[in-house]
């Protein structure tokens, strides 16, 4: 199949604006993170926020998706751990034309593999953004998911966690290995997700409601009526999806049960009812999760303002990269900056293992009370780097 002129188009205008935004956006306040790290952390969410608006704007006004958002919606500003079913690899990306609309983009973490924050851009852009990154090795994923949520709970920065339990995206293999799993531990085979991994589920919203930083679960469930884009590759190709349906339940802390036990039954259970609504909603006719085609609970901004948004971030990051562009080729300055910013962002991943772990050195610095574990986990990756 031929690369799309569409794809092209959409994956480099997302990969400069992520690379000059780490670079000539996020780079200046870096030193930040030295002297105050929870005001660092509270005005880089708030330029990452900017570059997230980016791929909403492209998704819905240059390539027409239609996003369709019912169930419960969101209480604007609460703190959540976010669960969806994984269909595809982009389905983070997606969310956050559920998340403009219903909540604020500068709230979200996401839990993934850690092998994405190598990518030049994208990856600086998500360490200085400190999501969550995994080994799925549970012993060191544990110590790590232990400091970054303490240190989410100490300087009392509300969030939203997205993270996936079914721990890959559901393709013929994925199914294969969750059916074997099912059929070992007398499951049910399912045919729309994959059997969710509950440990580190129920270790996030233990640490999270244990810290006074959790007021809800969303439960989102997420559907391509139409076409469906598995991977990268296929928005390179132009696959975008024609709709993307969200259906969102939303489960206040109160509501959840008490013991880690529990709490895995009642992801499971969970896990039961996504696979019967995605039954239904690929069953019917017309592929919707509710007639009505909106949320109980209203979006927090109005149509007109979640268009100015994504107008406004169109203009501004395609501005921005023709600037970066005009600077890099007019100012040697300029060109000694970039330089500078992109062999600092390459070595420090070598030195300390990224600008997460770098945060979290200097909160235990200032006298942040996850001080012994991260003290922990960066001698851990000291004695992996030099073995």
């Amino acid at each position: 199949m031929a690369v799309s002129v569409r794809g092209l188009y959409f994956v480099v205008t997302l990969f400069l604006g992520s690379f000059f935004g780490s670079v000539f956006m996020l780079g200046p306040f870096l030193p930040l993170m030295l002297l105050s790290p929870a005001w660092y952390r509270w005005l880089t969410d708030r330029i990452v926020a900017t570059w997230l608006t980016l791929p909403v704007a492209l998704l819905e006004l240059v390539f027409k998706v239609k996003v369709v958002i019912t169930g419960d919606g969101f209480v604007p500003g609460e703190r959540s751990v976010i669960i969806m079913n994984h269909r595809t690899r982009l389905d983070w990306m997606f969310l956050w034309c559920c998340l403009l609309r219903y909540s604020y983009l500068r709230l979200e973490k996401i839990c993934l593999k850690a092998a994405l924050k190598a990518v030049p851009g994208f990856g600086w852009a998500m360490q200085v953004a400190s999501f969550i990154f995994i080994h799925r090795r549970w012993e060191d994923d544990r110590r790590h998911l232990e400091n970054m949520l303490a240190y989410f709970c100490d300087i009392r920065e509300p969030l939203q966690l997205l993270i996936f339990p079914e721990g890959t995206d559901l393709t013929e293999n994925t199914k294969a290995r969750s059916d074997d799993f099912a059929e070992k531990n007398g499951l049910p085979k399912y045919e729309f997700v994959l059997h969710p991994r509950t440990t580190g589920f129920t270790f996030i919203v233990d640490t999270l409601r244990k810290g006074d930083n959790l007021d809800a679960i969303h439960d989102i469930t997420v559907a391509y009526p139409q076409n469906i884009p598995q991977t990268e590759r296929h928005l390179v190709l132009g696959l975008f999806p024609r709709e993307i349906h969200f259906h969102v339940r939303r489960y206040p802390v109160s509501s959840l049960p008490s013991s880690r036990e529990e709490l895995q039954g009642w992801c499971q259970e969970r896990w039961a009812e996504k696979e019967a609504r995605l039954r239904e909603f690929y069953a019917s006719e017309h592929r919707c999760f509710d007639a009505s085609g909106r949320s109980r609970i209203p979006p927090c901004k109005t149509e007109l303002r979640v268009l100015l948004i994504k107008a406004a971030s169109l203009l501004y990051w395609s501005a921005f990269i023709a600037l970066c562009f005009a600077g890099l080729f007019l100012y040697a300055s300029v060109r000694v900056y970039f330089l500078f910013m992109v062999l600092f962002y390459l070595g420090q991943q070598k030195a300390v293992g990224g600008l997460e772990l770098l945060e979290l050195a200097c909160h235990r610095h200032w006298g942040g009370s996850g001080g012994k574990a991260a003290e922990g986990e960066e001698k851990a990756n000291t004695e992996k780097k030099t073995e």
